[in-house]
């Protein structure tokens, strides 16, 4: 499918991503020098360049900071492509569970793809969409980052446990933290749920196990973007790696 992308960063990285059909740039911003960076890179990967007036850009993309991109964004994963995906050997898989806000979407995607996620997997039916929206609050990452969307995610947890995959629940009702039950070797499928409700029950009895984050201060709970890029780099990235200790002074 095609989508339009407003913003410098995002636009920028469908280019990187070899996703980006045409740029439309407005043409008394060719002369900042971001911008005129970015539209020789298109230039230089093959990309058609396109001045466009602002009143143009404003009805396509109002967020479009100069630039905007006409994207050819892959299609979603099925289920049955991801029951036949291959996986490294510790893979690792984030599933989103019920988040229906497209922001969150992207933030939990930024977060996904910096730590290395092979796969991000949302629910089909009361889930948030993969729009530009969500692509731009990813910061380009779902150009990157591969997604699937399935019919029911117990089943394709069951076939990622089935694969060798460990299915950890973020949630914070859990009766360890993620400094006391150690993290699994091999593949992880992490989940995450919506703010507010969580892992749904049928989702929370597929998880091995559950984790939750201890919360030190005042404020009782991260917002779902936040909670996952702390689990996946000071839990699920950390696992086989020494531990520093303190010596003697």
């Amino acid at each position: 499918m095609e989508i339009l992308l407003g913003g410098r960063r995002a636009v920028a990285e469908a280019v990187r991503a070899g996703l980006a059909a045409e740029l439309l740039v407005m043409d008394s911003s060719r002369s900042t020098p971001a911008l005129r960076d970015l539209v020789e890179e298109a230039v230089r990967a093959g990309v058609a360049v396109t001045d466009a007036p602002r009143s143009m850009l404003d009805s396509l993309a109002p967020d479009h900071q100069g630039v905007a991109a006409r994207v050819r964004f892959p299609s979603a994963i099925t289920d049955r492509q991801l029951q036949d995906r291959s996986f490294s050997s510790d893979a690792v898989v984030v599933v989103l569970d019920g988040v229906t806000d497209p922001q969150n979407v992207g933030a939990a995607a930024r977060a996904a793809e910096a730590a290395g996620a092979e796969v991000l997997i949302l629910r089909e039916r009361r889930s948030a969409r993969v729009t530009a929206a969500s692509v731009r609050a990813s910061a380009g990452a779902l150009l990157h980052l591969p997604h699937a969307r399935v019919s029911n995610l117990t089943r394709a947890l069951d076939s990622l446990k089935a694969r060798g995959f460990s299915a950890v629940g973020l949630d914070e009702r859990a009766d360890h933290t993620i400094y006391e039950e150690p993290c699994p070797p091999g593949r992880v499928a992490l989940v995450v749920g919506a703010e507010g409700s969580g892992i749904s029950r049928l989702v929370r009895r597929s998880c091995d196990f559950l984790v939750r984050l201890p919360m030190e201060g005042k404020v009782a709970s991260l917002n779902a973007a936040s909670a996952l890029a702390a689990v996946l780099y000071g839990y699920v990235l950390d696992r086989g790696r020494p531990r520093h200790q303190s010596g003697p002074d």
